[in-house]
């Protein structure tokens, strides 16, 4: 089976340890041809971050979320990473599939929805397991399952062909390097959202090249979070 597919990991840097040892495990089917594997990691030292991480994000067949407290935690890997690959699979352009790193509660976020590994539902760190090492078994084995199921369903023979290409520019590294490094919104500013109405920016923060605003609305309890890239905010 020549390797054909694409798996991309999406993680945060407190779990890269982790993100390194399943990137070994599952090493034995990229070699065996299921799929290639790309994280940041395999950057080249003077190729630009952004625009690889995007192209790869925006063209894998198998997105992995290694969800932990610290994934949640980050701006970078909960609103721009992760909205991305929930679109590009509610699309079918790819399949994402939540790995359960460490106990953290996720139920109300966008991939609950999505069955996640390990299978038991347990995550990898779990003490319940007799290893660690029959943990990533099992999610290399679930990923190797998807990815059997993907080729037949694909039908795709090498070199690796992403899947549904728009004719339009897609995705983060387009609009980042469009961006202005400058902050656009400032604390005090007055903003208006389709869906929460007027509020006022308490913290305007940029990471990644990428603006991220926290809001009080009126009439609404506890603050919000927006990426620039992709909420749509009238600055009033």
């Amino acid at each position: 089976m020549p390797a054909n597919l694409e798996v991309f990991l999406c993680y945060a840097r407190e779990d890269e340890l982790l993100c390194k040892e399943l990137v070994v495990y599952l090493a034995g089917l990229k070699r065996q041809g299921f799929f290639d594997v790309w994280y940041d990691r395999e950057i080249s030292a003077g190729i630009e971050y952004e625009q690889e991480n995007d192209k790869h994000l925006n063209t894998a067949h198998i997105i992995l979320l290694l969800i932990s407290q610290y994934f949640m935690n980050s701006n970078y890997c909960y609103l721009v990473e992760m909205q991305r690959a929930i679109e590009r699979h509610e699309c079918g352009d790819a399949r994402v599939i939540p790995v359960l790193l460490r106990p953290v509660y996720f139920q109300r976020a966008p991939f609950a929805k999505l069955m996640p590994l390990p299978t038991n539902k347990k995550p990898i760190t779990d003490s319940s397991w007799h290893s660690i090492e029959e943990a990533f078994f099992d999610v290399a084995e679930g990923i190797r399952k998807t990815a059997e199921e993907l080729a037949i369903k694909l039908s795709i023979n090498s070199p690796i062909i992403p899947l549904q290409a728009s004719s339009q520019p897609v995705g983060l590294g387009a609009s980042r390097l469009a961006m202005s490094r400058n902050h656009q919104y400032k604390s005090g500013d007055k903003v208006r959202h389709d869906r929460f109405g007027e509020g006022i920016v308490l913290k305007s923060e940029i990471e990644q090249d990428i603006e991220f605003l926290e809001i009080q609305f009126e009439g609404i309890n506890g603050k919000k979070i927006f990426s620039l890239d992709f909420s749509k905010l009238e600055k009033l």
